[in-house]
């Protein structure tokens, strides 16, 4: 049965009598929704119908973990809201851990969970569960459409939320009787505000009083120092703190997510601080006054709350209050856009920056030194020829290889540990993808995907351990329908390497338990599911195996990098075997 009716125009206003799936359909479409990534069932036919005949780009995945993933990391490298689709039940449930990471990473994205027919629910429906009740905790907002007639209005609102303050996920609830139920929309409802398609919406600026004091704390301090988090790329501020930075001469350290807010060569990037720092941990100890933007200082950030040490002055910018003294307490706390908050302290600073910067003129010179000697005591291992690889020798490889307008993304556990630590992000902005909301595993393929559909002309590699591989190895097929050239770079260790690791430095050597994987050929693997494989074994094929990956070949190229079994050196670190493990302590 064909359920859409075409426009209707009379005397009065111009009516669209159509289904509650296609008005939402219709409203993605006005606020430019790019593509949208799902899984259909019975309850969102409608939406899929609309789908195909208004010409919204939908993508059919694998696993609606896959979906969400993508639509994730679609929308951190575009900035806009991203999209994805889950029937009733199994489907809603497999959404949490994307929303999750999407939630605690600030991710702008609208989901949409097909339910049950009102009329019949909670009599043992096929898939029922109390599928609200579950993704309430996961996103921002939950709006559940209980009358057809107010689709337009709560879309409307579910962007408006997902693109204002820090970014997030909302779920839209669309029961089936709702989804298929044919409704007079007026045509005017389809109109919306186009500056809640991209993040951010909407922009607040601290208060000026806190202003002042801020620039007063900065103008008096004898080693200040930039800590730099996430909240950087949601605000698309890396070019004006870099600015900032280089005006003031005050280094820069950043976290996992916050890698990019300045660029990695530049003499004031002091690199990531917290559990995985080169240079910056001892810099923070050695500063008088912190400057804290768009980072919630979590466990990673402070390694386990122990950086930085107390009674450090700090100055927090971020947009959302609840953050504020929540691990570190602040001396000044700026609520605001972390863009014009930086915009502002420079304006206030206007007068004193030169004065500033010849003091702390030295200050370029001695962190491209610090790092400098860095690199000479890690050499061995970046530029290692030993077999197995070494993980440092790809990275150094990436590197190399990797063009400026290129994007890595980095699945959970080391993978992203070791792209933080030593991806170096060729320029300001978001170059570095890690999923750091929840650091859940198999990121990495469906994260391509998305990056690939966001940005369709840059070089895409992901960077995937074996286990997370395993875990979305049927996405392989979906990049292939949609014929994406990307690079998928995986790990592969035969082992849950960052586990195993862990219980190396922990219980000693050969006292592992399930960690270890079946020793797989993925480039194979890779070739029969009619996709590009190539298995790398040696480290002095690296280079040209990842040449070969960006020729573009209308799919994905599968990199399988036999890399070390020693679980000592699965970690990064100079050599983990030389660390001391306390009880309490988690060093990775």
């Amino acid at each position: 049965m064909n359920q859409h009716v075409e426009l209707q125009a009379g005397a009065g206003p111009e009516v669209l009598s159509i289904t509650g799936g296609e008005a939402i359909a219709r409203m993605f479409l006005a606020f430019g929704g790019g593509v949208v990534f799902g899984m259909g069932g019975f309850q969102l036919l409608p939406f899929y119908d609309a789908a195909r005949r208004l010409g919204l780009r939908h993508f059919l995945v694998n696993d609606e973990r896959a979906g969400i993933f993508a639509a994730d990391a679609y929308a951190k490298v575009s900035g806009r809201v991203g999209l994805a689709d889950a029937t009733l039940g199994p489907g809603a449930t497999n959404l949490v851990t994307g929303l999750m990471e999407a939630l605690n990473a600030g991710t702008p994205m609208v989901i949409l969970a097909g339910d049950t027919h009102r009329a019949h629910s909670w009599k043992n429906m096929t898939q029922e569960c109390r599928q609200v009740d579950l993704l309430r905790p996961v996103c921002k907002e939950l709006l559940r459409v209980e009358m057809v007639n107010r689709i337009p209005e709560l879309v409307k609102r579910a962007f408006t939320v997902a693109t204002s303050g820090r970014p997030g996920p909302v779920v839209i609830d669309v029961p089936e009787d709702i989804s298929h139920a044919v409704y007079p929309f007026p045509a005017s409802e389809f109109e919306v505000d186009p500056i809640f398609q991209c993040v951010p919406a909407l922009r607040t600026r601290p208060d000026g009083a806190s202003i002042a004091r801020a620039a007063d704390l900065i103008a008096g301090a004898k080693s200040p120092i930039i800590l730099a988090g996430g909240g950087v790329h949601i605000s698309g501020a890396a070019d004006t703190l870099t600015a900032f930075a280089r005006g003031l001469n005050i280094p820069v350290a950043h976290t996992l997510s916050g890698k990019g807010a300045i660029p990695c060569a530049d003499p004031l990037n002091a690199g990531l601080f917290g559990r995985y720092d080169r240079i910056a941990n001892p810099l923070i100890e050695g500063s008088d006054l912190l400057v804290v933007v768009g980072c919630k200082l979590g466990e990673i950030a402070t390694k386990r709350y122990t950086i930085p040490s107390p009674g450090k002055t700090l100055i927090h910018l971020d947009c959302v209050a609840e953050e504020f003294d929540r691990t570190v307490p602040a001396a000044v706390k700026l609520w605001g856009d972390a863009r014009l908050g930086i915009e502002d302290l420079q304006a206030a600073l206007h007068t004193r920056q030169a004065e500033l910067s010849a003091r702390w003129a030295g200050r370029p010179a001695d962190i491209s030194a610090r790092m400098a000697a860095w690199r000479e005591k890690v050499g061995e291992r970046l530029n290692s020829n030993e077999t197995p690889i070494d993980i440092a020798r790809l990275l150094t490889e990436i590197n190399a290889t990797l063009p400026q307008n290129g994007y890595l993304i980095a699945d959970g556990g080391f993978a992203a540990h070791w792209g933080g630590l030593l991806f170096n992000s060729p320029r300001a902005g978001r170059s570095f993808v890690p999923d750091r909301g929840s650091a859940s595993i198999g990121y990495g393929l469906p994260g391509a995907m998305g990056a690939a559909l966001a940005a369709p002309d840059a070089p895409v590699f992901a960077l995937t351990g074996d286990g997370g591989f395993n875990m979305m190895l049927g996405e392989l097929e979906t990049a292939r329908r949609l014929k994406l050239d990307f690079t998928v770079i995986v790990i592969n260790n035969a082992a849950s390497g960052y586990v195993k690791a862990l219980q190396h430095l922990m219980y000693g050597q050969g006292a592992y338990q399930s960690s270890d994987l079946s020793e797989i050929d993925y480039a194979a693997v890779a070739n029969a599911m009619g996709c590009r494989g190539i298995r790398v074994e040696r480290p002095q094929d690296i280079a040209a195996a990842l040449r070969t990956s960006m020729e573009r070949c209308g799919g994905p190229t599968v990199l399988d990098v036999v890399v070390t079994r020693d679980p000592a050196r699965m970690l990064p670190g100079v050599d983990s075997r030389t660390v001391q493990i306390k009880p309490g302590d988690r060093i990775a």
